[in-house]
């Protein structure tokens, strides 16, 4: 069976988050933080696809700190946000999407400039990871096969800065004996 552009995104990444030290061989299953996908990226959409031709690693890098901003939000106060009726309108109206980034880096995440930094650093470089491997797809842009292939990008993102964020958490997934 051949591996999908999504497959090969999600086991690239895996790879280098493990070797960064910042997932568990095992991925979490978090289906509070996984249904929240959709709806955050519908709502993204516009604004992501906007910033992608001048801003490609923010448009999709930022994906990846919204993935982390909503598992926090899952451990910490679950019950407000899963019922707040646009979880990315509430954190983009927050700074803006431009400093949406420093706004869960400071306000949700509560990380000191120096974690912020090292954040920034890291999530920099998933995101060029990523734009590299969609980059090499060699995909005619706006096209239906360029907007599942950004999808597919903008999805791994967001479920590995969840993951990212739950391990930071103290949650880790281990096989039970």
């Amino acid at each position: 069976m051949e591996q999908t552009f999504e497959d090969k995104l999600r086991e690239d990444l895996h790879r280098y988050l493990l070797s960064m030290r910042e997932v568990d061989e095992r991925l979490p299953e978090c289906p509070d933080v996984e249904e929240k996908w959709k709806e955050i990226a519908q709502s993204y959409m516009p604004d992501g696809i906007r910033e992608f031709r001048d801003y490609p690693s923010a448009s999709l890098g930022w994906m990846m700190y919204i993935g982390m901003a909503v598992a926090k939000f899952w451990d910490a106060e679950w019950d407000i946000c899963s019922k707040v009726g646009d979880l990315y309108i509430h954190m983009r109206d927050k700074r803006g999407y431009d400093r949406m980034d420093e706004y869960i880096c400071e306000e949700v995440l509560s990380l000191e400039a120096a974690e912020c930094a090292a954040l920034e650093k890291l999530v920099s470089e998933c995101a060029s990871r990523v734009h590299n491997a969609l980059r090499h797809q060699h995909i005619e842009p706006g096209t239906a096969e360029a907007f599942h292939a950004y999808v597919a990008c903008l999805h791994q993102l967001y479920l590995f800065g969840a993951a990212m964020q739950l391990r930071r958490m103290g949650y880790h997934m281990t096989m039970l004996k």
